[in-house]
């Protein structure tokens, strides 16, 4: 594991630099150290994005219990070759039991990234039976489902949302319980549903009707691998009229389909094949799946489609994100100019991520999808999971934060809506700008040094510097200009408080990322406060 090899230097470098900002730095040469220069006062506007930008998935298994990816702690080597040989996706999940949300620690953390969208959504969502009555549970789902949701639950699903200023997006049962003789999806399912949620005054923001059409199964053996992008738009357009008159607020997002880099989907269909299709459908939003790579529960570290932990900081893994955006604004703007593109689950891999996701390592990948996806024309990213045992950003089991909630923490609270163009990333240098939220003319910086070296940010405006860090790249542990950052005794969340500094250069400790806000840049297209 080369990242702990380097722990000792890492680590000094991040307490050289913190105290480095603290005392006023004397900047090493030019010739010494990366740098880059940042006119953060006449910096472009490129674009304006959703204030929900930085959203997760909640996934529907939380809701109603279910399958998930087993811990990677848990699992077995002849699992992995189970699974990655024959096929059986079986040997390498375990039960989950549905979660407490009115878990108050959850909530705190949770409501500290809100406004955002929550997506209750996933694989569990496509044979999901809601009990449409106020018995106990069923101890098993009719035939045709999978999992149960219950009017209490999708009560206290509602009152989740709510309590962390978070709007739903969730999808609907596709499977063999929801279809006529004929193999045609009806509302059966959906209809008890909204109608439910309409009598209490629930809202729901944005619905789909399937989660992944593309990928064999889709929670429902019956459906089998042949169901095509034919048959999905022909149940997508009753879908789409069923909606127009139960809610017509609800946007429609779709299709939902996914994708990974690193290899070949061996010929599934895409976004554009879903789009084509006939009858064609109509969304509102346009939404893919994308993922990186497929972690080693599915595709060993050597597989082609997988990624090894030695790469997880390179050039290439990270820029594996551009070309799919590329291939939908190109497409949204054929078939439905104007609408939003939102990538409703992404990670660091497939699978239920990569064995460091909880990691201070997969913070880099983390703020670098969301600012380089923010600044190429995505209206709103929903990272797979808000709380998971393997890539969530809140463990499922203590409900404390892993390592990216604190830089989803930093986003929140200093990245606003208005992203600006701070140039061409350098390789190993990766920097990004946006308007800094709550002060007008006041703008933020994004600066990611993927080396183990120091680097430099050369601003002219005096700078509020949120430095993070980790004494061990494999850690769960973050530092905040050196200290490390804990929840209160009572749940609530620490001060975020930043190391001040005069204008001229910002020391980047080695493998950092360091949230750098100047609020007195006086940049004119930074004019509103979000």
């Amino acid at each position: 594991m080369i990242y702990r090899q380097k722990t000792v230097v890492a680590a000094g470098l991040s307490m050289l630099a913190a105290a480095c900002v603290a005392n006023g730095p004397k900047v090493p040469s030019e010739s010494s150290v990366r740098s880059a220069t940042v006119q953060a006062e006449s910096l472009p506007l490129v674009r304006t994005m959703d204030e929900r930008f930085q959203s997760f998935q909640l996934g529907f298994s939380h809701l109603t219990g279910g399958d998930t990816w087993v811990a990677y702690d848990k699992m077995p080597p002849e699992a992995v070759k189970e699974r990655q040989y024959t096929g059986n996706l079986s040997a390498v999940r375990e039960p989950r039991a549905p979660t407490d949300l009115s878990n108050r620690r959850f909530r705190n953390l949770v409501a500290g990234l809100g406004p955002l969208y929550i997506r209750y959504g996933g694989t569990t969502t496509n044979t999901v039976y809601f009990q449409d009555n106020d018995d106990p549970k069923l101890t098993e789902a009719p035939a045709g489902y999978k999992t149960v949701l219950t009017r209490k639950r999708w009560r206290e699903a509602l009152d989740f949302a709510k309590a962390v200023n978070a709007k739903i997006y969730t999808g609907f049962s596709v499977g063999h319980g929801v279809r006529n003789e004929a193999g045609l999806w009806t509302p059966v399912h959906a209809k008890a549903w909204l109608d439910y949620n309409k009598s209490i005054g629930g809202e729901i923001y944005a619905a789909e009707l399937f989660n992944e059409p593309n990928m064999e199964g889709h929670g429902d053996d019956r459906l089998g691998k042949d169901y095509t992008q034919r048959e999905f738009a022909r149940d997508y357009a009753i879908f789409r009229k069923f909606i127009t008159e139960a809610d017509p607020r609800i946007k429609l997002v779709g299709p939902s389909d996914v994708e990974t880099g690193g290899g070949s989907m061996d010929g599934t269909p895409g976004t554009a094949d879903y789009l084509t299709a006939e009858p064609r459908p109509k969304f509102d939003i346009i939404s893919y799946h994308f993922y990186p790579a497929i972690a080693e529960r599915c595709a060993g570290p050597d597989s082609p489609r997988g990624i090894k932990v030695e790469n997880a900081l390179s050039e290439e893994y990270l820029a594996r994100q551009d070309a799919p955006l590329e291939d939908r604004k190109a497409l949204r703007d054929r078939f439905a100019p104007g609408a939003p593109i939102w990538n409703t689950e992404t990670g660091g891999a497939a699978c239920g991520g990569t064995r460091w996701q909880t990691s201070f390592l997969d913070t880099f990948r983390f703020i670098d999808t969301q600012a380089r996806l923010a600044k190429a024309g995505m209206d709103a990213i929903f990272t797979h999971a808000i709380l998971s045992g393997s890539n969530g950003v809140i463990d499922e089991k203590t409900f404390t934060p892993n390592a990216d909630y604190w830089a989803a923490l930093l986003w929140r609270k200093l990245v606003g809506t208005q992203v600006l163009d701070a140039g061409p990333t350098k390789p190993g240098l990766h920097v990004y700008a946006h308007c800094l939220r709550g002060t007008p003319g006041g703008v933020t910086l994004m600066a990611i040094n993927l080396k183990p070296s120091t680097a430099t940010i050369k601003a002219s405006a005096s700078a509020e510097v949120y430095a993070l860090t980790s004494p061990d790249l494999m850690s769960k542990t973050v530092l905040l200009n050196g200290k490390p950052l804990e929840l209160r005794a009572d749940d609530t969340l620490p001060a975020i408080t930043p190391v001040k500094q005069d204008g001229g250069s910002v020391l980047l400790a080695g493998h950092s990322v360091s949230f750098i806000a100047l609020p007195n840049a006086g940049n004119p297209s930074c004019t509103s406060a979000l």
